[in-house]
């Protein structure tokens, strides 16, 4: 909880206190780096930040280059994790990948949380009618099978990587929704809240300056998980052809290889190696959001 130290007048020393430590000093790191597992996902994932980042210096190959004297063939010196059916290098395909779905699954879990949030501090702060009918719009979302939903837009609207960011974000925020309502109903009785409505404090300035900072924590969390489905998600629209368009690469279009039986029995390199990075990247996201979710629970105990 935040306390407005210019009207309060509490001591600035505590909190220089913590500053002075240093991050790998904080007690946010010291709760974040007792989940071992969340220290390892948070190494492979910001090495795949960096992978995709700089695609273009450390990629062999062009992700769309044809070598039509290599087609499906085995990994190899000249190719490490072998080619596709058009003679594509897996491995550098794989690298670019990173950058389409790193990329969907933040762009939508921001469209998400942004739409959530909103809906929730109105419904949790506003209350009455308010509340009633956004939650009541929550439930009706909430209801309809969300990837059926997602197909059926994408199908209509056309297949692209924005039309997947934008559909996913839209269909997404109901869980965030109703975390910050949750959140924001307990707030909007704190005496510091009751104490900004007494001095006049424009409505406005009480929910971005007094509720808002104290849902962020939830907001956090509940956006790395959201980040892992927009993966997946994406990643199964274009396993199925309705998602980010060949010959861009995703790691959901390498793995429509896998559809074939004999790809699967005799060329585990088409689909094994996207399959490994889609696992990784979301149990490594999962990992980071459960570390979170203790880390910035401000009811543990302060150690």
């Amino acid at each position: 909880m935040t306390n407005n130290a210019s009207t309060l007048n509490i001591s600035p020393g505590a909190g220089t206190v913590e500053k002075r430590r240093g991050f790998f000093q904080s007690r946010f790191w010291r709760r974040f780096s007792r989940h071992k597992l969340a220290v390892v996902g948070s190494m492979l994932l910001l090495a795949l930040v960096f992978c995709a980042v700089a695609a273009p210096l450390i990629a062999p190959y062009e992700p769309h280059r044809i070598d039509v004297k290599a087609i499906k063939d085995a990994p190899s010196a000249a190719h490490w994790l072998g080619t596709d059916g058009a003679g594509r290098d897996v491995l550098s395909r794989l690298i670019y990948g990173a950058r389409i779905s790193l990329s969907v699954g933040l762009v939508a879990a921001g469209i998400a949380i942004g739409i959530g949030t909103l809906l929730g501090l109105f419904s949790g702060f506003y209350g009455g009618p308010v509340d009633f009918w956004i939650m009541r719009f929550t439930d009706m979302v909430m209801t309809i099978p969300t990837l059926i939903i997602i197909i059926t837009v994408v199908a209509a609207v056309g297949p692209s990587i924005f039309n997947v960011m934008i559909v996913i974000g839209v269909f997404g925020w109901t869980g965030t929704c109703r975390v910050v309502r949750g959140e924001t109903l307990s707030l909007r009785q704190r005496d510091f809240v009751l104490a900004a409505h007494c001095l006049g404090v424009p409505i406005n300035r009480i929910v971005l300056r007094h509720i808002l900072p104290n849902v962020v924590a939830p907001i956090i969390v509940a956006g790395t998980f959201f980040v892992a489905g927009a993966i997946l998600t994406e990643a199964a629209l274009s396993f199925l052809g309705i998602g980010v368009q060949i010959p861009t690469a995703t790691w959901g279009n390498m793995l429509t290889d896998a559809q074939s039986l004999t790809v699967l029995e005799r060329m585990p390199w088409l689909w094994l190696p996207p399959g490994i990075m889609i696992m990784v990247t979301v149990l490594s996201i999962n990992f980071i959001g459960d570390a979170l979710r203790d880390a910035l629970d401000p009811r543990l105990t302060r150690k």
